[in-house]
């Protein structure tokens, strides 16, 4: 199958030399079973990029890898896992690739929550500078290579495809979400126990219906969507109760107080909703001491922490954590996932990896409600990502992202200087600003006078429950729009701030 990211971290105050941290990472990657025999690994240049390295030093890497046996390099075929390198599953541990001392190569240098989280189902068509979050860059899909998946889906279809699939979803999409969460996120999750759904909303919906009864409690973050809370209490049988979050992820030691303070006994916690990746919407990734702290607590509380790894394919930093659910946890994570940001939303393919126990239940709610997702889209998209497609998309648009991001980032500053504050920009399509600045200026304002500019802007303090901001707060997304068109929104973003403060004044 085609490689999307590898999760390896590099540590350059280290000095073992980037290069052979390279091989242990991708060595350590194959003794632990989240590379296989025969699998791809990025090209050189996308991993190069997705690293902030040199080219030059994967190519190293390659050749050494190559060289010991771990990997294979065939014409047409690209690099991927030897057979005999990962013929077995050996345990954790170093990679072991010597890494000799090299003459340098001659060579050129290389450089949710799930979809209705997004602002009300608005689009607004036209010229205007609008910083809408959640949607992802439509106009640069392959939409051309998209089509030969889909041609080759129904081309291989035969009348069971044609006809009402199995529930839980096609084997070949099943296998190569495997495969993609093992890699990426270091999830190794059994086909069996993944489950495709019609985009993550239903997953979401489906784990409450099985999960939460009458006088059950759900903790979710706050701040977090509104449309979060009304999915979680629409079943009208338990309690949602909001817990705030810090610079470190959810504030686990406060569960059990405001439970408590809802008049709820924090034994009837059934989920923990969470966003560890990037969190919703003020973009916080989660620590590893609270990752800890959670799964400490669920476990000795018999909760579910339901994980919606939302924008985890877009990170910036140069350190990655793995999945939540990649922890070592009794059956107490569920992993939700989708293809709408990476891909397009009108795709409508997301997935719950879910403990063995839970499938059964799962899967009789999605049968009755839904029945199933289309099949022959979901063998376009296994086609999709086996020929390698989705890996390629995926490390285009990061780069893609990075530039606007840095574009967002470039016109904040310039504009307004030392009077914003903007967090979440180490991953996701969004950053949350705050224009210190202006406070005492009403968002709604703000809003307004950048629409009478031609400029939409998102406010964010709906989405508090027990303390909004203090000063104006907007969510701005990036990712649809072109790095001089940010440039332009924002120059304009701050003329009618300045207009909001001086009719204030």
């Amino acid at each position: 199958m085609g490689s999307s990211e590898l999760l390896i971290v590099l540590d350059r105050d280290s000095s073992t030399p980037l290069q052979q941290q390279v091989c242990d990472g991708i060595g350590g990657l194959v003794r632990s079973g989240r590379l296989r025999a025969g699998e791809a690994v990025p090209a050189s240049r996308e991993l190069a990029a997705q690293l902030g390295v040199s080219r030059t030093v994967i190519l190293r890497a390659y050749e050494l890898l190559t060289a010991n046996g771990l990997l294979t390099a065939r014409q047409g075929s690209g690099t991927r896992v030897a057979e005999r390198a990962a013929g077995e599953r050996p345990g954790p541990g170093p990679a072991g690739v010597a890494l000799a001392p090299q003459p340098p190569l001659a060579t050129d240098r290389g450089d949710a929550l799930w979809q209705p989280w997004e602002p009300p189902p608005m689009h607004h068509p036209g010229a205007a500078l609008d910083f809408r979050h959640g949607t992802p860059a439509l106009a640069n899909f392959p939409v051309s290579r998209w089509r030969q998946s889909v041609h080759e889906a129904y081309a291989r279809a035969d009348v069971a495809a044609l006809g009402y699939g199995p529930a839980e979803g096609s084997p070949a999409l099943r296998a190569r979400i495997a495969a993609l969460v093992r890699q990426s996120r270091a999830l190794d999750a059994s086909p069996d126990s993944i489950l495709v759904t019609s985009g993550a909303t239903q997953a979401l919906d489906i784990l409450v219906r099985v999960l939460v009864g009458p006088g059950d409690v759900v903790v979710i973050e706050d701040p977090s969507h509104t449309v979060l809370r009304q999915v979680f209490g629409s079943s009208g049988t338990g309690t949602v109760v909001p817990v705030p979050v810090d610079e470190e992820g959810l504030r686990v030691a406060d569960i059990d107080a405001h439970v408590r303070a809802q008049g709820r006994d924090p034994a009837r916690v059934r989920l923990v909703y969470v966003t560890p990746s990037h969190q919703f919407p003020t973009g916080f990734i989660m620590s590893e001491a609270r990752r800890r702290a959670l799964l400490a607590w669920a476990e000795q509380r018999g909760a579910i922490v339901l994980e919606d790894d939302y924008h985890n394919e877009f990170t910036f930093a140069a350190e990655r954590l793995p999945a939540l659910a990649a922890a070592r946890h009794q059956g107490t994570v569920v992993y939700v996932g989708s293809f709408s940001k990476t891909l397009f939303p009108a795709l409508r393919i997301g997935y719950a990896i879910v403990p063995p126990r839970l499938v059964q239940p799962f899967l009789g709610i999605k049968w009755i409600t839904d029945r199933l997702t289309p099949t022959v889209t979901q063998e376009a998209l296994a086609h999709f990502v086996a020929t390698g497609a989705y890996g390629r998309h995926v490390s285009r648009m990061t780069r893609l992202y990075r530039q606007r991001r840095r574009a967002l980032l470039d016109g904040l500053y310039t504009h307004f200087g030392a009077e914003v504050r903007i967090s979440g920009a180490a991953a996701g399509l969004h950053v949350l600003v705050t224009l210190t600045g202006a406070r005492g200026v009403g968002e709604d304002e703000i809003v307004r006078r950048a629409a009478a500019l031609g400029v939409r802007v998102y406010p964010a303090s709906g989405y508090f429950v027990r303390e909004p901001p203090a000063e104006p707060t907007f969510l701005m997304g990036y990712a649809s729009l072109p790095g001089a068109r940010i440039a332009e929104g924002t120059a304009l973003l701050a003329t009618a701030v300045r207009e909001a403060v001086a009719a204030r004044a």
